[in-house]
């Protein structure tokens, strides 16, 4: 009983102290500063957050300005970059054309020689110069270099004409005459236009020199017809070819002033030849 009154009594004194609380104007208005402050407070967060919201967005829009920007430019480069590659691919093509052509490297004959200049050349063989008889009226009229391991045949029997070696016909090359004339055919293996220029004893720019001697002919008296050939300047001739039986002649040949402009030609004097790869 004395507990229930005394429950009653606190219970009563809380309401009225409830009752001063609310009929305090300092109290009151000290509450209303309180909730001022709180709402300033917010209002200050709140324009924080706005400011940085606004500066998160102007960097996010920077961002999506510069992604644009860079996705153009990876598409301009991508762009390019297969344009580049079917350049390159098409450059290719052309290379590895280029490198089948080289394949077919420039032929030439070394007259007087057993063997090849040793500028990027091979040996395709050597063998034997050749040709028809120096006064046979219907001779053919070009050099041959004969292999030294011909397949021949008997399987004709009627009209014909004849082949013979060539010799030396004079002592002036430095061999004896009746000396046989040897010839290598070789192969650049890495230029495909071959030039034997007549006169000259070097290549013109751009051009390679293989070999240079002396041009040489038939003799202008004989009856056969003949051709230009380039004898090498240091010639050889063949083993066990020192007998003098003729053949295929040719001699030095002597420029004739005239019809030929001199100068820059000189009468009675000797050409030079060259022959030039490129």
């Amino acid at each position: 009983m004395a507990a229930l009154i005394v429950l009653v009594i606190f219970i009563v004194q809380a309401i009225a102290e409830k009752r001063i609380l609310l009929n305090d104007p300092d109290l009151l208005q000290s509450q209303i500063h309180a909730l001022e402050r709180k709402v300033e407070d917010v209002v200050g967060k709140y324009t924080d957050m706005s400011v940085k919201y606004a500066d998160l967005s102007t960097k996010y829009n920077d961002i999506s300005t510069k992604n644009n920007d860079l996705s153009t430019k990876y598409t301009d480069l991508t762009t390019k970059y297969n344009d580049q590659s079917i350049k390159y691919f098409d450059l290719s093509a052309k290379y590895n054309t280029l490198l089948t052509k080289s394949n077919v490297g420039g032929l030439f004959i070394r007259w007087g020689r057993n063997d090849c200049p040793g500028n990027n050349t091979e040996l395709v063989y050597s063998g034997f110069a050749g040709g028809s008889w120096f006064d046979h009226t219907g001779a053919a009229a070009e050099f041959v270099c004969l292999p030294r391991d011909p397949d021949l045949t008997t399987k004709f029997f009627s009209a014909y004409a004849y082949i013979y070696g060539s010799e030396y016909d004079t002592a002036e090359f430095g061999h004896a005459d009746g000396d046989d004339l040897p010839c290598s055919v070789c192969r650049s293996t890495v230029q495909s236009s071959v030039l034997m220029i007549p006169g000259k004893s070097s290549c013109y720019d751009g051009w390679t020199m293989q070999y240079h001697g002396d041009l040489v002919a038939g003799g202008y008296s004989q009856k056969a017809a003949t051709q230009y050939i380039c004898l090498d300047e240091h010639p050889e001739d063949l083993t066990a070819g020192q007998d003098n039986h003729n053949g295929k002649l040719f001699y030095p040949v002597l420029a004739s002033c005239g019809s030929l402009a001199c100068p820059p030609y000189r009468n009675g004097k000797y050409l030079t030849c060259v022959v030039c790869t490129k």
